[in-house]
């Protein structure tokens, strides 16, 4: 068993399942990878058990149905944690992340306890979004950082690399968001908690296959639970002393 997982949820994603499985395992030899479906109509789950059933480094969690993002990954990296991984990452079915950045995620999470592979530092690297969705993005990044404190330029970006230290130290079951809120929570949790937050930058493209999972509410929860995050911290902007278990140099 390798000493990393990369977790990517799916849920009707049978034109990108087998190809966005070939792209990580050649870009991330030293990497296993677990599809999360949420019982896809599509029948991608049946055809990553087909892909499993070949090649042990991909292993498949089926759950009953959809319940969105945040419920996939928790689930995942449960499983991960469970199966001693040190390095555990998240990205998309939809080659909007490039598996040839795992690496770099990798490198970053050497001298961090969370990487966040970000699309807006140092400029704008998002390729083929209207405008409105750039907007939307860019103005929920600023939000984030302005109301929380969050020290980071892409809260909402799904691409990340965690050391299993910072999931360990996370009280999985409470994280209760989904959506861009989800990816938010658990970057402020960690942060909060005394962990270092490192990002790498990347280039965003929008999906190649299927559709967009996004909607009104997970835009609206996404706007709430950034209050949520700073009365949490007692109205605090600032992280605590670093965590014991930091693997920051």
């Amino acid at each position: 068993m390798n000493d990393a997982l990369v977790i990517i949820p799916t849920y009707n994603e049978k034109e990108n399942a087998l190809a966005i499985a070939a792209a990580v395992l050649r870009e991330a030899p030293w990497a296993d990878l677990l599809f999360v479906d949420d019982n896809s109509p599509d029948g991608t789950g049946q055809i990553l058990d087909g892909l499993a059933a070949r090649e042990p480094r991909v292993h498949v969690l089926h759950r009953k149905g959809k319940e969105g993002l945040g419920r996939a990954y928790i689930a995942g990296f449960q499983w991960a944690l469970e199966r001693h991984y040190e390095f555990i990452f998240e990205m998309d079915a939809d080659f909007s992340h490039n598996p040839a950045d795992l690496q770099r995620l990798r490198a970053g999470a050497e001298q961090a306890d969370l990487v966040l592979g970000t699309r807006y530092k140092d400029g704008i690297r998002v390729v083929n979004w209207p405008l409105h969705r750039l907007l939307l993005s860019k103005g929920a990044a600023i939000y984030v950082r302005l109301v929380t404190g969050l020290p980071v330029t892409d809260p909402t970006g799904g691409f990340k690399c965690y050391r299993r230290a910072v999931l360990e130290c996370i009280e999985l079951s409470a994280i209760r968001s989904n959506g861009y809120s989800f990816q938010v929570e658990m970057s402020h949790t960690a942060w909060r908690a005394g962990f270092l937050i490192n990002e790498v930058t990347i280039t965003f493209e929008e999906r190649r296959e299927g559709a967009s999972k996004m909607s009104g509410g997970i835009v609206q929860e996404a706007l709430l639970m950034v209050w949520k995050l700073l009365f949490r911290a007692r109205l605090r902007r600032n992280n605590p002393a670093r965590h014991p278990r930091s693997a920051a140099r």
